[in-house]
């Protein structure tokens, strides 16, 4: 992820307290399972190395993705987030034009974004559709299938 990631101070420390953990705890345990793998003999024959060394790979992947997430994050209060239009950490409740029905989503970073809680990214195509727009107007999105959908922003609150 590159850019700006805009986070609450909540999801800041969060992400800080999960590096934190994979650094100390999670690298020990690979280690030591990689140990255990290297004592059961020949290493060009052992699947139990291969699978620890791949995990290693994994693991250290996700580290790097975390530290990036974390140097770029920028801390937004709720209090100096604009509602007279759709931004990042907004709830904006929208109307499907097709189909008359209403829901309201929380414009977050990718790294919080998580659609059972109603939190879309702001990368996303409704996200990126709906940046920028204020109550009232309408918001033309092409969705991943192709479809034109419309929606009409009816409230944006913090």
């Amino acid at each position: 992820m590159s850019g700006v990631n805009y986070v609450t101070k909540v999801t800041l420390d969060s992400m800080r307290d999960e590096l934190t953990q994979l650094k100390t705890k999670g690298r020990s345990e690979i280690a030591k399972a990689i140990s255990e793998a290297r004592e059961k003999g020949d290493l060009k024959e052992n699947a139990e190395y291969d699978a620890a060394k791949e995990a290693q790979g994994m693991h250290e992947a996700k580290i790097a993705v975390l530290e990036n997430a974390i140097a770029t994050a920028r801390i937004v209060e709720a209090d100096s987030i604009d509602t007279s239009k759709v931004s990042v950490l907004c709830k904006v409740t929208i109307t499907n034009m097709a189909n008359k029905k209403t829901i309201t989503y929380q414009l977050v970073s990718e790294s919080e974004a998580d659609l059972k809680l109603g939190k879309i990214s702001v990368t996303s195509p409704i996200g990126k559709g709906l940046l920028g727009k204020k109550v009232g107007e309408e918001a033309s999105i092409i969705a991943p299938n192709g479809n034109n959908m419309k929606f009409k922003v009816e409230e944006i609150t913090i």
